[in-house]
């Protein structure tokens, strides 16, 4: 019978053109719930009222990040789908399919699914404009410091090297910034989680990563010292010119240990000790960067094994990269992740 109740509840829930419509939107990417309303040329009120009848059945979830409510999808046509709800239930999988059935079959509907998404496209546009104008008003400052270290590529590719190209598992991209590391490292990840403080970050990371397929990489608002995850909730742990920001990155990394599975690995991005007092007040540095030894303790107090380290001197500042892995409690072998199917099969997109 429950099985038959929820069937009852997201025929009910579709029932509408309205909400076929949003569930065809949040098909192609995830929606603050003022664009979804954008899109459908419809009040705000009213598009939030069909949201909470898609959210009760289970096909769609809302998000709050910062003053906004951003809606995803909730099923995916794809049997592995991209959130709990769908891999929960087989509903979700036929239901997500069945619209997109429906799209094809359908002349009318799809004539206006087409029109939302050139109304979307519209969306991506602003959305990257806005990315733009912000890189300008902070362009001189990050070119300054850029001006310090080496070059982004080296160091990117360096990163690529210590952690390999596949199996990285469930990917969590810790103060994603502009969203570069969830991009560069999707393809050799089974599901990306790219958590930042900053909601302006988080605007400007879901403009670069808009071109990925729905449920690539979840984007989080949330703070380092309290990751809003479960224990053992992540194969990979990455933090990217981060740690600097912490005035206790002790804690980080303890924090980041709890959310790291028994076996999993975290990489470290920073840089090398240094004596450049500016950045404190220029940059907001928390830290002058890091000696090895620093970082080796932190990383066995929290519960990891070091496992390999590298240094690309630049101009004035050295950026060190530091791999450890996650060591089980006691008494449990470690697993060490495996993930030979999924997304790591895919070649990585240029």
């Amino acid at each position: 019978m429950l099985v038959t109740m929820d069937l009852l509840d997201t025929l009910r829930a579709l029932a509408d053109p309205t909400r076929l419509r949003i569930m065809r939107l949040l098909a192609h990417m995830e929606l603050a719930v003022g664009e979804l309303a954008q899109v459908l040329g419809q009040s705000q009120p009213r598009v939030s009222r069909h949201i909470r009848i898609l959210c009760d059945a289970g096909l769609a979830e809302r998000r709050r990040e910062g003053g906004w409510v951003f809606l995803r999808a909730a099923i995916s046509e794809s049997a592995e789908g991209h959130s709990s709800a769908n891999r929960a239930s087989p509903i979700g999988t036929a239901v997500a399919r069945l619209l997109a059935v429906s799209e094809a079959a359908d002349a009318g509907f799809a004539q206006r699914a087409r029109e939302d998404l050139q109304h979307l496209d519209a969306i991506r546009t602003g959305r990257e404009a806005s990315a733009a104008d912000y890189f300008a008003r902070h362009a001189g400052e990050w070119d300054e410091l850029r001006s310090l270290h080496i070059a982004d590529g080296p160091v990117e590719a360096a990163l690529s090297s210590m952690l390999g190209t596949a199996g990285l598992g469930r990917l969590l991209d810790v103060g994603t910034g502009t969203g570069r590391m969830a991009e560069l490292f999707a393809p050799a990840a089974n599901h990306v989680v790219a958590i930042d403080k900053s909601p302006d970050m988080l605007r400007i990371a879901r403009s670069r990563l808009q071109h990925l397929p729905p449920g690539t990489v979840e984007l989080v608002q949330g703070d380092f010292t309290a990751l809003p995850f479960a224990d053992a909730s992540f194969d990979t742990v990455l933090f990217h010119q981060v740690l600097h920001y912490s005035h206790t990155p002790e804690i980080v990394l303890t924090e980041a240990a709890r959310v790291t599975a028994p076996g999993g690995r975290i990489a470290l991005v920073d840089f090398a000790a240094h004596d450049r007092e500016e950045l404190r007040h220029g940059h907001a540095h928390a830290r002058l960067g890091f000696t090895d030894a620093q970082i080796a303790a932190m990383l066995d107090a929290a519960g990891f094994a070091p496992e390999a380290d590298r240094a690309l001197a630049g101009h004035e500042l050295i950026v060190k990269l530091w791999t450890a892995r996650r060591r089980a409690p006691a008494n449990v072998s470690p697993i060490v992740p495996s993930h030979a199917t999924g997304r790591a099969s895919r070649q990585q997109k240029g």
